[in-house]
C-alpha cells in the first residue's frame, strides 16, 4: 500500500463519520419531562446534597467509580517523542477505547499542557475528584518518575504510569513461567537489559520483586552499561549500575540467563546468543522491529524461550494484558492506589492463567490444534475471554489483603459473573475471525471488484493478511480504481467478457454442462452464462483455482444466489442450504437463522436449520445455545407455527440429546433468563445464556436482524450461507466495506473449515 494511501486511511478513520475514537452516552432515560426534571434541575440537587453529607456517595450517584483519566502532556508519544498535548490526544483516545472494549471502563482523556512537573501535578490534583482513578501516559523521564510517586502519594486513587509498569507486570508474567521452563530460579539467573527509560526501570524493579537479585542485572543505555562511577546516571537507575567492566552489549551477554530488550531493533546478533547460557530467556520488546528478528533467533537457538512485542509471533508482551483489567479490579473495590501488592497480583494470574487449559475459542482464533503451556505459550493470548475474569478478582483480592480497599468484595462469584457481563457488548468476536482467518489466508474471488466499494474491501483483505483476493470485473476499470485508491499490489484479474479469457470460460462452460447435461442445461447456456461473472468465479471455485468467493454487492439477494445454487453442490447430508447472521449485541454476539433462503421451513427443515447453525456456531468457538422461537411459549397455542417449531424441537430432543435446544418460545423469555426461570423451570435453557434463535419463517428471522441491526446498530456478519460444499457467500445489496471485509474473512475460515475435512 502507498505510504500516501496509508495516512489518507488513517486520518479518515480518525475523522470519519465523527472527529475521534469515543464519546459520551446517556445511561439513564431522558425521553420525558420528567426524565429530564430528575436528571438536571430540580431533582438532581436530591444526590448532591446526599454526597454532601457523605463524599463516598459519590461513588454511589455519580459514573466516578468507572470513570479513568487518561492523562498526558505529550512528552514521549509512541515513537514519536515530544509532540505536545494536541497531538497526543489522538492516542489518548486510543488507549481509552482499549480500556473500554476490553475492561468496559469509561474514560475521559485529558491532555495537559505544561512540562513543569510541579504545575502538571497540581493540575491532576484539581482534577482528580472526578474521576475514579488515573491513568498516567506517554509522559518523558525522568519526569514521569517523579509525576507519578507523588500523585501516588498525594491522591486517594489508583494511579498508574502505564508507561512504566504494563510492560513490567506482562513480561513479569513471561519471564515466572519462562525460567519454570528452562529449569532455572528468579535468584540465580543472569540478567542483561537493553534499555534504561522509565518502562526498563519499572521491569526490573519488578523482576527483583519476584526474586531477581539487582547484582545480577546489567543495564545498558545508549553510552553503554550503567557504571556506577558515571555522573550522568540517575537517581532511579543506581540500583542497576555496576563497577564491572562490559566492552559493550556482546560482551555482558556472554552467559546470561536472560536478556530484556526495551530499546531498539536489530541489536542482537546470533552470535550474541550462541554465547548465552543453556535455554536463554529473550525478551525482544522493541516495536515493530524487535532487537533481534524472531525467525532468526529461534533457528540460531533450539533452546530458546522467546518473547516479542509483535502479535504475528508467540509470547506477545502486550500492555492490553494488564492495565484494562488492572483499573477494572482496583475501580472495584475502590482502591486507593495501585500498590506492589496489587501489580504482582496480576503478575501472578497472568503466569497461572497460561498454565491452564486454553478455550477452543482462543485456539480457533489463532489457528492451534491446541494452545498448550510450553516455550511457545508462556502468556495467555489478548483475545481469551478469561482475562476479564482471572486478572480484576487476584488485583481487588490484593486491594483489600493489602489495606487499600475501600468496598472489599464478598461474593467471588458473583463478581466475576458481572465481570463476564461486562463484556457482552464488545466485538471480540470479529477480532476472533479476523485473526483466525490471518492464520491460514486463502484465495478469495471478489466478484463485483470493478465497485469502488468491493476493491477496498480486497484491498484491506489482502493488506490485513486475512486472504488472497482474485479481481473480476472490467480489467481497465479495476486498474483506475486501485491507483486511486493506492492498491498497489498485483493480484490476478479477470474479465470474464473479454477475448483474453476465452479460452477459460469454454473450459469451464464444457465443465459445467458435461456436469448438467441430463439436468436440462445446454452447451450454448453453459457457455452464455460464463461470461457472467458469478458464474465464472463459481467455476474457478468449483475447478479448485481459487478456494472461496463472495460477491452481491451490487445486485439484489435472489439474483445472486440462484447462480450458487446452480452451480454449487450441497454438503453431503444436506437437503436444502439456508443462511445465518451473527448479530454483535448488547450481550453477546447471537446467531439468527434462517435470515435469507427458506421462506416457510417445514418442523423438519427447521430442525436441519438448528443443527447447520449449532455448527457455525461452534465453527465461531462457542457453545451453541439453541431457542426455537415463535409467538407461542411451550405449547400455548396449536397454530401451525408454533407447532411445526415444537415438532422440530422433539425430533432434536430425541437425536440429538447433547445439543442444547427448547422451544417454541418466545423471544423475551429466551433471552430473559429469570423470566424463564420462574415460568418455565422445565426447559433446557434455563441457567442458559441463549445465542442462537432459530425462527419459524424467513419474514421473522429478516426482519429481526435488520431491526438490530438499524435500530440498534448491531454489528451484523452474514447473510451466512449454511450447506454448501464450497464456501461461497453472498453480500446483502449495498453492504458496507467493513461488512465485505467480515464475510470475506468469514469465507477464509470456511474455506479452512472444509479444507480439514478434504483431508480427513
Amino acid at each position: 500500500m502507498h505510504k500516501d494511501s496509508k495516512r489518507r486511511e488513517a486520518l479518515l478513520y480518525h475523522a470519519k463519520p465523527t472527529p475521534g475514537k469515543i464519546q459520551v452516552v446517556p445511561t439513564k432515560k431522558y425521553a420525558t419531562q420528567r426524565d429530564l426534571a430528575l436528571a438536571y434541575s430540580p431533582g438532581v440537587a436530591e444526590p448532591c446534597l446526599e454526597i454532601e453529607k457523605d463524599v463516598n456517595n459519590v461513588y454511589k450517584y455519580t459514573a466516578k467509580g468507572n470513570l479513568v483519566a487518561v492523562i498526558s502532556n505529550g512528552t514521549a508519544v509512541l515513537g514519536l517523542g515530544d509532540i505536545g498535548p494536541e497531538a497526543s490526544k489522538p492516542v489518548m483516545e486510543g488507549k481509552g477505547l482499549l480500556f473500554k472494549i476490553f475492561a468496559d471502563i469509561d474514560v475521559f482523556d485529558i491532555e495537559v499542557d505544561t512540562k513543569d512537573v510541579d504545575k502538571f501535578i497540581e493540575t491532576v490534583k484539581n482534577i482528580a475528584p472526578t474521576f475514579g482513578g488515573i491513568n498516567l501516559e506517554d509522559i518523558k523521564a525522568p519526569e514521569s518518575f517523579e509525576i507519578e510517586r507523588r500523585l501516588v502519594e498525594e491522591l486517594n486513587i489508583p494511579v498508574m504510569h502505564d508507561d512504566q509498569h504494563g510492560t513490567a507486570i506482562i513480561s513479569s508474567a513471561a519471564l515466572l513461567n519462562a525460567v519454570e521452563l528452562a529449569g532455572k530460579k528468579m535468584e540465580e539467573v543472569k540478567m542483561v537489559i537493553s534499555g534504561a527509560g522509565s518502562a526498563a526501570i519499572a521491569c526490573a524493579n519488578l523482576y527483583v520483586a519476584f526474586g531477581v537479585k539487582p547484582e545480577n542485572v546489567v543495564m545498558f543505555n545508549s553510552k553503554g552499561a550503567l557504571r556506577k562511577d558515571d555522573p550522568r546516571v540517575t537517581d532511579m537507575q543506581r540500583r542497576y549500575a555496576t563497577d564491572k567492566h562490559y566492552d559493550d552489549l556482546a560482551h555482558a551477554m556472554k552467559g546470561a540467563d536472560v536478556f530484556i530488550g526495551l530499546s531498539s531493533g536489530d541489536i542482537v546478533t546470533p552470535e550474541m546468543l550462541l554465547s548465552m547460557a543453556d535455554n536463554p530467556i529473550v525478551f525482544a520488546m522493541a516495536n515493530p522491529t524487535p532487537e533481534i528478528n524472531y525467525n532468526l533467533a529461534i533457528d540460531t537457538r533450539k533452546d530458546i524461550i522467546m518473547a516479542t512485542g509483535r502479535s504475528d509471533h508467540p509470547n506477545q508482551v502486550n500492555n492490553v494484558l494488564g492495565f484494562p483489567f488492572i483499573f477494572r479490579g482496583a475501580l472495584d473495590v475502590r482502591a486507593t492506589k495501585i500498590n506492589e501488592e496489587m501489580k504482582k497480583a496480576a503478575v501472578i494470574a497472568l503466569a497461572e492463567l497460561a498454565k491452564e487449559s486454553v478455550p477452543e475459542q482462543v485456539n480457533i482464533a489463532y489457528g492451534e490444534t491446541k494452545l498448550t503451556f510450553g516455550r511457545d505459550y508462556i502468556i495467555p493470548k489478548p483475545f481469551d475471554p478469561r482475562l476479564i475474569a482471572a486478572v480484576p478478582p487476584a488485583v481487588a483480592k490484593a486491594a483489600m489483603e493489602s489495606g487499600v480497599a475501600i468496598a472489599p468484595i464478598t461474593d467471588w462469584e458473583k463478581y466475576k459473573d458481572e465481570l463476564l457481563e461486562r463484556m457482552g457488548s464488545d466485538n471480540k468476536m470479529i477480532r476472533l475471525l479476523t485473526n483466525r482467518a490471518r492464520t491460514n489466508p486463502k484465495r478469495i474471488i471478489f466478484a463485483e471488484a470493478d465497485q469502488l466499494d468491493v476493491l477496498k474491501a480486497a484491498q484491506i483483505v489482502h493488506e490485513e493478511g486475512i486472504g488472497f483476493p482474485i479481481l473480476l470485473g472490467n480489467k481497465e476499470i479495476i486498474m483506475e480504481l486501485k491507483e486511486e485508491i493506492g492498491f498497489d499490489t498485483e493480484v490476478p484479474i479477470f474479465d470474464p467478457k473479454t477475448k483474453e479469457s476465452e479460452v477459460k470460460r469454454l473450459e469451464y462452460a464444457n465443465h459445467f454442462w458435461e456436469a448438467r447435461k441430463r439436468k436440462g442445461v445446454t452447451l450454448y447456456e453453459a457457455e452464455k452464462w460464463m461470461r457472467e461473472r458469478n458464474y465464472f468465479g463459481l467455476m474457478m471455485v468449483n475447478t479448485g483455482e481459487a478456494d472461496a468467493m463472495v460477491t452481491g454487492h451490487s445486485r439484489s439477494y435472489p439474483s445472486t444466489i440462484k447462480p450458487v445454487i446452480q452451480l454449487i453442490d450441497k454438503a453431503p447430508g444436506v437437503s436444502k442450504i439456508a443462511t445465518t447472521n451473527m448479530m454483535m449485541t448488547s450481550r453477546g454476539p447471537i446467531f439468527l437463522a434462517d435470515t435469507a433462503i427458506n421462506p416457510n421451513p417445514t418442523a423438519d427443515e427447521l430442525a436441519r436449520i438448528a443443527l447447520m447453525t449449532a455448527k457455525t456456531v461452534r465453527m465461531f468457538g462457542m457453545e451453541p445455545v439453541i431457542a426455537m422461537v415463535s409467538y407461542s411459549n411451550f405449547g400455548s397455542s396449536h397454530n401451525e407455527a408454533p407447532s411445526k417449531i415444537s415438532q422440530a424441537v422433539s425430533y432434536l430432543h430425541e437425536n440429538y440429546p447433547d445439543l442444547i435446544v427448547d422451544g417454541e418460545i418466545q423471544t423475551d423469555f429466551a433471552l430473559n433468563s429469570e423470566m424463564l426461570k420462574s415460568k418455565f423451570p422445565f426447559s433446557k435453557l434455563v441457567n442458559k445464556k441463549v445465542n442462537t434463535l432459530i425462527f419459524p419463517n424467513l419474514d421473522a428471522a429478516n426482519i429481526t436482524y435488520k431491526l438490530l441491526k438499524e435500530l440498534n446498530k448491531s454489528e451484523s456478519i452474514g447473510p451466512i450461507i449454511l450447506g454448501l460444499d464450497k464456501p461461497v457467500h453472498v453480500f446483502q445489496l449495498g453492504a458496507s466495506v467493513e461488512e465485505m471485509v467480515n464475510m470475506a474473512a468469514v469465507a477464509v475460515v470456511d474455506a479452512q473449515e472444509k479444507s480439514k475435512k478434504t483431508l480427513k
